[in-house]
């Protein structure tokens, strides 16, 4: 079947799970999960498939083993593409992105370079300039309190290099049907993120 969005009893499912974040709920929900929540991404990821690669659905289930919070399920359900972006969905709203979670040595070196570098690093402030001014998020986890070692601090791209696992971010705000133009209205803008994308 194709595309037509998320409906409204997939923004309630999340609700009561963020409220019930249980086994009974789960279990008593599992065929609106299964319906209303997993099916539409898995429509939503075949007719992306074309231009982003393959989907892959992450398990509902949180890893607690070393968590405080040991709530069992997950809020939201995602997905990455195989050539490079992640989609996800939840009360919140339908969100894309694209960047990297996980950075190995030299991957951060090569990026932290890149950023120091008169010419690359000017580039690369200028695509973020212009991603930003199209409404699209930029954003990094794992960020350090100052620029690392060996790099100056007083830098105007310093705050870049504390970066260490960069990415870009686009979402929607929740509503019935979320989304239903999805593959088309917003798709292009998972495409502009990818100059920032290469950059890493």
């Amino acid at each position: 079947m194709a595309f037509s969005g998320w409906p409204a009893e997939a923004i309630e499912f999340y609700e009561g799970l963020a409220a019930d974040n249980s086994k009974s709920y789960w279990q008593a929900h599992k065929a609106v999960y299964d319906e209303l929540v997993h099916r539409p991404m898995t429509e939503l990821l075949g007719e992306l498939e074309a231009e982003f690669g393959e989907g892959k659905i992450f398990r509902p289930y949180r890893d607690v083993r070393f968590s405080r919070d040991k709530s069992p399920y997950k809020t939201a359900i995602g997905a990455t593409l195989s050539k490079g972006g992640y989609v996800q969905f939840s009360a919140e709203g339908l969100a894309a992105g694209c960047g990297m979670y996980h950075l190995e040595p030299a991957q951060l070196d090569r990026f932290r370079r890149a950023v120091a570098d008169d010419i690359s690093g000017s580039q690369l402030a200028a695509l973020v300039a212009a991603v930003r001014d199209a409404g699209i998020g930029v954003a990094a986890h794992d960020v350090l309190k100052t620029a690392p070692k060996g790099y100056a601090k007083d830098r105007q791209r310093g705050s870049a290099q504390a970066v260490r696992r960069p990415g870009s971010s686009s979402s929607c705000e929740p509503r019935p049907r979320c989304a239903s133009g999805w593959p088309s209205t917003s798709g292009p803008r998972t495409c502009d993120l990818s100059p920032c994308a290469r950059r890493v």
